[in-house]
């Protein structure tokens, strides 16, 4: 069967919209009777014509706009640019087109919710994580003092048992701490004895040396220019611990400080390596 051409279509159009009247609608309506597919498109206009008819009201179309639709509609034969039937379907596209896009927003609303959930509980882990981080070296930094506090006491304890008690009240003790970034816990006690003109170094923690390297102790009096050698030493491997009985290689009258430096293997006349030890 022979598709419909455009002229049926607007007459269709025309007829839904009840502006066919006379022999026209005679000859329309005859036609309908006969062809099922023209049936099909008045009731598709009819329905469209109902919708439309929902939002907007106003009287009948008059004669004179019924002449100035018509006056519009080619002679049988001719072709339009674009077809009419497609005004039926734009309705249904705009309806379609609004349900995309309340889906497309509703999804975005739930993301964008997801997302700033996930954004909040990232924060609250990194409060909880630099918080803890805060609570360590806070214990680290009261342990490091605890340790060497106690270090002190007992290493004070061992130095009074040095020899010629009765002159205890005489020895120069005094702590040493670490100038090493990397063991920021190594600390060392020097009891000095002025009688006996020796003392007793205890070192705790020190990184152990090298084959060609030794660890090697000053004592710093002011009437010499430069500190007094007080002889190398070595830690033992596993612990840093040394203790270690020395004696300077000039008198010495008064103790302002000592200090322990790193140096090459048999020490040096005048310090040359980086101080890892000193004391107040």
């Amino acid at each position: 069967m022979n598709p419909l051409t455009e002229q049926q279509e607007e007459l269709a159009a025309l007829y839904s919209l009840r502006l066919l009247d006379g022999t026209e609608l005679e000859q329309f309506e005859a036609e309908l009777a006969r062809r099922a597919e023209l049936r099909d498109l008045v009731n598709d206009l009819t329905a469209t014509s109902a919708l439309l008819a929902c939002t907007a009201s106003g009287p009948a179309p008059s004669a004179a706009l019924k002449s100035r639709i018509m006056a519009h509609i080619p002679a049988q034969g001719s072709r339009r640019p674009a077809a009419f039937r497609p005004a039926f379907w734009l309705p249904l596209a705009a309806a379609a087109g609004f349900a995309l896009a309340a889906v497309w927003f509703a999804q975005l609303y739930f993301f964008t919710r997801a997302e700033n959930s996930l954004l909040l509980d990232q924060q609250a882990i990194a409060d909880t994580t630099l918080q803890s981080l805060r609570s360590q070296l806070e214990a680290e930094r009261f342990l490091t003092m605890a340790e060497r506090t106690e270090s002190a006491a007992r290493f004070a304890a061992l130095a009074r048992q040095m020899e010629d008690q009765s002159d205890l009240d005489q020895l120069k003790i005094a702590t040493l701490v670490s100038m090493l970034d990397d063991s920021p816990q190594a600390v060392a006690v020097a009891v000095w004895n002025p009688a006996l003109q020796e003392g007793m170094l205890t070192v705790e923690k020190l990184p152990a040396l090298a084959a060609d390297r030794d660890y090697q102790l000053w004592v710093i009096d002011p009437q010499y220019p430069i500190p007094v050698d007080g002889g190398v030493f070595t830690v033992d491997a596993g612990t840093g611990e040394a203790r270690y009985r020395f004696k300077a290689n000039k008198p010495v009258a008064t103790v302002a400080k000592f200090a322990v430096s790193l140096e090459r293997k048999g020490g040096v006349p005048k310090a040359e390596g980086p101080m890892v030890l000193i004391g107040p």
